[in-house]
């Protein structure tokens, strides 16, 4: 799995770079033909993650329920993500990576409750979770390129 962390280290990497440019309007801003922004979606890889790994492990998660219920899969932004919210979920992004990887080092994922994704693909494992996660973040990171050539 060291392959796995590192590869999900380099996605969030080069999105906190994509997005390094953009002002918190462009960040904001819903394209037409678009439903959600591209602050929601780094705000939804964060949300996602947590509940991948940590909650289907019985585990605590490291966001607020605020956070998941804004931006939990199937959410839109109902509201403008403020400059001191993006600040926050920036320095969550890579140091949730590392403590996650720090926590699969020490064993902590004991359990996995199996989750049906919308992929159509059942995570019976913290491994499989991991896997998943990965093509859930290139995913958001495509929608995150085409939503940057449109603000």
């Amino acid at each position: 799995m060291e392959k796995q962390f590192e590869i999900l280290k380099a996605s969030r990497l080069i999105i906190l770079k994509v997005i390094e440019s953009l002002s918190l309007d462009q960040l904001n801003k819903i394209p037409t033909g678009f439903r959600n922004n591209i602050a929601w979606n780094v705000a939804h890889l964060l949300v996602t993650h947590q509940l991948l790994f940590y909650k289907l492990s019985s585990l605590p998660i490291a966001v607020n329920d605020e956070m998941v219920k804004k931006y939990t899969k199937g959410t839109a932004p109902e509201s403008d993500i403020t400059k001191q919210e993006l600040e926050h979920i920036k320095e969550q992004f890579l140091s949730l990576v590392d403590t996650s990887k720090k926590d699969y080092d020490n064993n902590l994922f004991k359990i996995y409750h199996p989750y049906p994704t919308s992929a159509n693909v059942t995570l019976n494992t913290i491994d499989e979770a991991i896997q998943f996660n990965n093509f859930h973040e290139g995913l958001h990171l495509g929608y995150i390129l085409a939503l940057k050539k449109s603000v």
